[in-house]
């Protein structure tokens, strides 16, 4: 991985990585933004996340460890 590639384009990237499995559940989710100032990373969860209950453990346990490691620059991950 190339220290060239945006914050954006990592965070893509970290979110392929994760797709497949909350896919599997019927759901997905999409990049939305991020904001450098607040270091945050935007996402849509959709599908069957929508309303599901566990959709904040699968946001914060999930999405954000996975992008946090794959992206040290990003010091969260929030739901758009």
């Amino acid at each position: 991985m190339s220290s060239e590639q945006s914050v954006e384009s990592r965070i893509q990237e970290a979110l392929g990585q994760i797709r497949e499995a909350i896919q599997q559940d019927g759901g997905d989710v999409e990049f939305v933004s991020y904001d450098n100032l607040s270091k945050t990373a935007f996402v849509a969860l959709t599908g069957s996340c929508v309303g599901c209950p566990a959709s904040v453990m699968t946001l914060k346990m999930g999405v954000e460890r996975a992008v946090r490691m794959a992206v040290p620059e990003v010091q969260a991950v929030e739901a758009y």
